[in-house]
């Protein structure tokens, strides 16, 4: 008979000494925390809000509901009529201002209406002539025309000399792409449905297809890849000007880039960049390194870089002694946020601190005519007296016998004080912003897109995305339509003087051409056709 196997030891023997008992429980009960605060980080990754607003729920001045439902007596009927009454005749429900309301649909100028006319029956039949017509009424309803494609028909004549033989050239129209079928406006329609609305080339192929129009993938790739070369010249020349800026916002976003051997993508990065006068420029790297930092910075930037955390903006500062790094509160504010499970009092404590400072900022953004001195006089009087007791506040924090190193708490802690520096710059320079979130919005359509196109095929690709999402970007805060900036920029960039191109910035393109913009044929033949 076959021998029966041991039971399995355990191998972890339990001491015998009591003050051995009590550090091995202090360390597993340190140890089930830990996992449990990964555990609760996991699952408001997967199932928890996104946005960093604060809910009121749990705010003094604010009263739960539920338990104001538990403690309150039930009201008599007389009570209950009584409210009743008063509750009939209150205010109107609050309306968003897009929301349809008793004025009808609204919409603008440049919305194309299509007229129809319609008749009644008594109009029309045998008694019509009994009939006057006084006046009219319109009915306005939202349509949409499914995806369509226009071809356009160039009609060249051929032509000859009386007398000769010899037929005289023809030329065809000037074209954004040589030796292309593509007008103008199906290069921008690719470029800004796919980099403003996320929609991949795959998806704009099938649209394509099911208009009835034969065209391959990989020739709307080469034509979204040519129409974004000829724009690389003005990308290079608007981060030429975001170099100028006295403070500069720098941030890292991760991009799937290039395959590997195995067959896997490459993890890459996009650094984007934005300067004082509102311009984006995404620079592209295979990787987060400070090298990346030096090769776009280099010795053009002289100012104040604002950023994260990440400790290769440190080491670039660290190596340029003229520069200055200001770091962002509101990064500081989310490692407490990440601790405020484990230490719910505590955290509260800071965000009330940090939450008096942009109290304090909102304030002064309201007084946009105040001078430099006179913003920097502003925050030394009223930020800088809650700065120095949030500091004090973390010193006093860090002394605590009960707050062990690992506790997250401790690491937002050490996270502040290692940064109160940078952190303090804000004060001394009125034009640094307390945070990154005016970049952080503006880097937005990359993760957008990773959700939909999800990787680039390339590291070409890659930078490509970068210089379309440039401009794309950089129109949207200055309030120019990306697809008639797109469209006049084209068509303009071929006779337009090289040592000008800045002028083609969406910034400075605003000023100089945004009245009259150059359009496509299609528009053209379009405004002929209707007059």
């Amino acid at each position: 008979m076959a021998a029966m196997s041991k039971p399995a030891t355990n191998t972890e023997t339990v001491p015998s000494d009591p003050s051995e008992i009590a550090r091995q429980n202090a360390r597993l009960q340190q140890e089930n925390k830990e996992l449990k605060r990964q555990l609760d980080w996991l699952k408001n990754q997967v199932f928890g809000q996104k946005s960093e607003k604060r809910s009121l729920i749990g705010h003094p001045d604010q009263i739960s509901l539920l338990a104001a439902t538990a403690t309150a007596e039930s009201p008599s009927k007389t009570d209950q009529s009584e409210a009743s009454k008063q509750s009939r005749g209150t205010a109107k429900k609050q309306r968003p201002e897009d929301c349809v309301n008793d004025t009808g649909l609204r919409f603008d100028d440049s919305v194309p209406v299509e007229v129809i006319q319609l008749t009644p029956s008594e109009l029309t039949g045998p008694e019509a002539d009994q009939y006057e017509i006084i006046g009219s009424k319109s009915t306005f309803r939202v349509a949409q025309r499914t995806a369509s494609y226009v071809i356009i028909e160039y009609q060249r004549p051929v032509f000859k000399l009386k007398g000769a033989e010899q037929p005289l050239p023809s030329p065809a129209p000037d074209n954004v792409l040589d030796r292309s079928v593509a007008d103008v406006s199906l290069l921008v329609g690719l470029m800004v449905d796919k980099f403003q609305y996320h929609l991949p080339l795959y998806r704009q192929h099938q649209r394509l297809t099911e208009a009835g129009i034969t065209l391959s993938r990989a020739t709307l790739t080469n034509l979204v890849k040519r129409a974004i070369d000829l724009l690389k010249p003005i990308v290079a020349a608007q981060l030429q000007n975001v170099l100028l800026s006295r403070v500069l916002a720098m941030d890292e976003t991760p991009i799937k880039a290039g395959k590997t051997g195995k067959g896997k993508m490459n993890q890459a990065w996009f650094w984007p960049l934005y300067g004082e006068q509102d311009e984006v420029v995404f620079t592209f790297s295979k990787s987060r390194g400070r090298q990346h930092i030096e090769t776009v910075l280099g010795k053009s930037f002289q100012g104040t870089l604002l950023s994260d955390g990440h400790s290769a903006y440190t080491s670039y500062v660290q190596k340029n002694q003229n520069l200055t790094q200001a770091q962002c509160w509101v990064h500081s504010r989310r490692q407490f946020i990440a601790a405020e499970e484990s230490e719910p009092e505590a955290v509260a404590q800071a965000l009330d601190y940090i939450g008096k400072l942009y109290q304090l900022d909102d304030e002064l953004k309201q007084q946009p005519e105040l001078s430099l001195k006179k913003r920097r006089e502003y925050r030394l009087t009223y930020c800088k007296p809650v700065v120095d007791a949030f500091f004090e506040w973390c010193h006093e924090q860090l002394h605590r016998p009960d707050l062990l190193p690992k506790d997250p708490l401790a690491k937002a802690l050490g996270y502040v004080r290692r940064r109160e520096h940078e952190l303090r710059v804000f004060l001394e320079e009125p034009d640094v912003p307390m945070d990154t979130n005016h970049l952080e919005r503006a880097l937005r359509p990359i993760p957008m897109g990773r959700k939909n196109w999800l990787f680039c095929w390339s590291e070409l690709g890659a930078e490509h995305v970068g210089v379309i999402q440039s401009l794309i970007t950089t129109c949207k805060l200055h309030d120019i339509n990306p697809y008639v900036y797109l469209t006049d920029v084209l068509l303009r960039v071929g006779d337009h003087p090289a040592k000008e191109v800045q002028d083609l910035t969406p910034r400075l393109w605003k000023e100089r051409f945004a009245a009259d913009p150059r359009q496509s044929d299609l528009y053209m033949a379009c405004n002929h056709s209707v007059e």
